[in-house]
């Protein structure tokens, strides 16, 4: 057996795929209508059609539930929040912080209230801690992270 993806209920499937495309930049993988799958490794599902596969009132699917998030990782973070802060419709989860490791993260809502987090990638975090002047066993101690991928960042 093997993973392929996971999937999240929306409720137009239009409107989803229109905000992960211009937003997080996704490519469509294949498009069947009431199930869309992007290149990323993720799918959104049209809610009217997906509760009538698991025969149950779309009613009893609930939004909002804060309880997953679809996680991305962008190199260039300041700018992405540039575009994020001219959407008018976007609602955050929070705005802008630092992790405990160092990695700089935010967290809003998609369309249909599931959480998206965007973050810097880890190479990122500690190519900005070596820059800043911390040592290679300063940076490991801060971001968490194995002192070879610290060295590889380099």
């Amino acid at each position: 057996m093997r993973f392929i993806c996971p999937l999240i209920v929306v409720n137009d499937i239009e409107a989803s795929r229109s905000f992960y495309e211009n937003v997080l930049n996704q490519k469509v993988q294949c498009d069947f209508g009431e199930n869309v799958s992007f290149e990323g490794g993720f799918a959104i599902h049209l809610k009217s059609h997906f509760s009538g596969l698991i025969g149950i009132n779309k009613n009893d699917i609930v939004q909002k539930s804060n309880n997953a998030e679809l996680y991305f990782e962008e190199d260039d973070l300041d700018s992405f929040l540039q575009k994020l802060k001219g959407m008018n419709s976007a609602t955050y989860v929070h705005e802008l912080k630092e992790q405990p490791w160092g990695q700089r993260v935010i967290r809003f809502y998609d369309p249909d209230m599931h959480i998206v987090e965007v973050g810097e990638p880890m190479e990122s975090v500690v190519k900005r801690f070596l820059s800043k002047g911390l040592s290679i066993e300063e940076t490991v101690k801060r971001t968490l992270m194995p002192e070879e991928f610290v060295r590889q960042c380099l």
